[in-house]
Parts: C-alpha cells; sequence; structure tokens
C-alpha cells in the first residue's frame, strides 16, 4: 500500500470483530516495526506488554479501562501496554538532563514508535485505538512493570467491526509557518 493511502486509511477504531484473533507474530511485526523508529541517542526506552489471554484480556479492560468506555470499545481486541525507561532518552549518562524537556523526550520517542506501530498495524489489516484514560497503578501491578518504566498508553489492536469516517484536518496554513 501506498504511504500517504495507508495513512489516510488509519482509524481509531472503537467496536472490534469477535471472529478475528490477533495472534503472538503479527503482535511481534508490530513490535518490530516500533522499533525502527528514530530515539534519542538511540536510547531506545519504548518497552511493550502484550495481553493476549481472553481472561487477562477481560481483567485488564474491566479493572484498568473503565474510563470513557474504553472497556466496552476495546473488547475483542489484544491490548498493549506501552512504556519508556524514564531518565534516559533526554539524559546524559550520569543522570542530568540535556535541556529541559528531561523525560519529555522519553514519551516523544514512544510517540514515534507508537506511530510505526499502528501504521503496521494498518497495513497488516488491523485496527487500533490509542488509550491514555487508564489506571495506570493498577496496569503497574497487574503486569509487575518496572517502577523505572513510565507507563504511557494502552493500545487496543484487531479486526475492525466498524468502518469510522475520515475526520476533517486542519488546513495546512492553519498550521504552517515559513520564514
Amino acid at each position: 500500500m501506498e504511504f500517504q493511502t495507508l495513512i489516510e486509511n488509519r482509524r481509531s477504531v472503537r467496536k472490534y470483530s469477535s471472529h478475528t484473533n490477533v495472534t503472538k507474530e503479527q503482535i511481534q511485526q508490530l513490535v518490530q516495526a516500533a522499533l525502527e523508529a528514530p530515539s534519542w541517542k538511540n536510547t531506545e526506552t519504548g518497552r511493550y506488554y502484550c495481553v493476549l489471554s481472553e481472561d487477562m484480556s477481560q481483567k485488564l479492560r474491566k479493572e484498568c479501562l473503565c474510563y470513557a468506555n474504553n472497556d466496552v470499545k476495546t473488547e475483542h481486541a489484544a491490548l498493549i501496554v506501552t512504556t519508556f525507561v524514564h531518565n534516559r532518552a533526554g539524559f546524559q549518562t550520569d543522570g542530568t538532563p540535556d535541556n529541559e524537556i528531561e523525560n519529555g523526550w522519553g514519551c516523544y520517542d514512544l510517540g514515534l514508535q507508537n506511530e510505526n506501530l499502528i501504521l503496521k498495524a494498518t497495513e497488516l489489516g488491523l485496527s487500533t485505538l490509542i488509550m491514555g484514560l487508564r489506571d495506570g497503578d493498577k496496569i503497574r501491578e497487574m503486569l509487575s512493570i518496572p517502577e523505572s518504566e513510565t507507563i504511557v498508553s494502552v493500545i487496543a489492536v484487531g479486526k475492525a467491526d466498524e468502518e469510522p469516517s475520515r475526520p476533517r484536518r486542519r488546513e495546512l496554513e492553519d498550521v504552517l509557518k515559513f520564514y
């Protein structure tokens, strides 16, 4: 698929088919694509925790994604919790920050990785929903995520059972300035 078509066809999906399961191999392809993203000093601080088990997925949805009906929106989808190792991207080896953004660079790098992940999902015929409304403390406990990692989002991955329309995007002149 041509890249421009790929990015224009990607949608956030809030209803997934019960007839298709995401495989471990597909998740591996998504995370491999994520790892191709650039990162601060090639620190590659992004981490991924994938829930494929139906029992564990149901528990995580019920206990950790109850905000904004995310538990309902992600039924029948695999769940990927995304984190980054803090105090590495944007920092010197002695721990001093390289600039005022500090751990913001870890979040930025993870965003670049997650974009690759969701575009790869689209290429594979899968759909995604990135969620920031979640109970990070419960997720950390449930998946044994170390305190050294910042939990950023949960990404639902599955086969869409809906076809969302393409939202209107801003015009270039509203967001672009030349000097």
